[in-house]
């Protein structure tokens, strides 16, 4: 996707070898207009698998699976992390480890929003080490729904979480794939492979 693409060179910040900030237009300050494109190209991809729920996790995930949602006229159920006063129980939940924040957390979803009849299209913001997709994976699991797919924004194609999630025969579209992040520059796959 050209859009997120030159996105990401002219406003993502490399701060490491592994770490990509793109807070500036993914997940602080939202760019409505990326965040339609993606949306739209999410749905495209998913058209005909007769998506009947997105699942993200908050809260980057939120504004593409929303985006998506509205474009497929779909709702979108989001894993909490947080306790919540009225999210006590009936829940499927599962532990989810955070790349970027180095963090364990539980993350959950009430039994009224997903169930066996579900077909779940994932969608997230980055895929790394594939730890939150696996937790929503196990949500799905757990309530009986079928997988149709995941969708990410930002793959970082160097670490092993898209391998992970391919080699289980999950389908996953990224719509960036970043192949490396040396020399403060993003390199995206298909230029490595070229």
């Amino acid at each position: 996707m050209d859009l997120l693409k030159q996105k990401i060179n002219n406003d993502g910040v490399v701060l490491s070898n592994s770490v990509l900030k793109v807070d500036s237009f993914l997940n602080h300050q939202i760019d409505p207009v990326l965040m339609k494109a993606i949306g739209e190209e999410f749905a495209e991809r998913f058209r005909l698998d007769k998506v009947t729920k997105i699942l993200t996790i908050e809260s980057s995930g939120i504004s593409p699976a929303l985006m998506a949602a509205l474009t497929l006229g779909i709702n979108v159920v989001f894993a909490r992390k947080r306790k919540s006063l009225t999210l006590v129980k009936d829940l499927y939940s599962a532990k989810v480890h955070s790349f970027t924040k180095n963090e364990t957390s539980e993350i959950s979803v009430s039994k009224n929003f997903i169930n066996e009849n579900d077909r779940i299209l994932i969608i997230d913001d980055f895929l790394a080490n594939g730890q939150a997709a696996l937790g929503l994976l196990n949500i799905v699991e757990q309530a009986k729904a079928e997988v149709v797919g995941i969708g990410i924004v930002i793959e970082k194609s160097f670490q092993d979480g898209g391998e992970l999630l391919r080699n289980k025969g999950i389908r996953v579209e990224s719509l960036a794939q970043i192949a490396a992040l040396e020399d403060g520059e993003v390199k995206f796959k298909e230029e490595v492979l070229a």
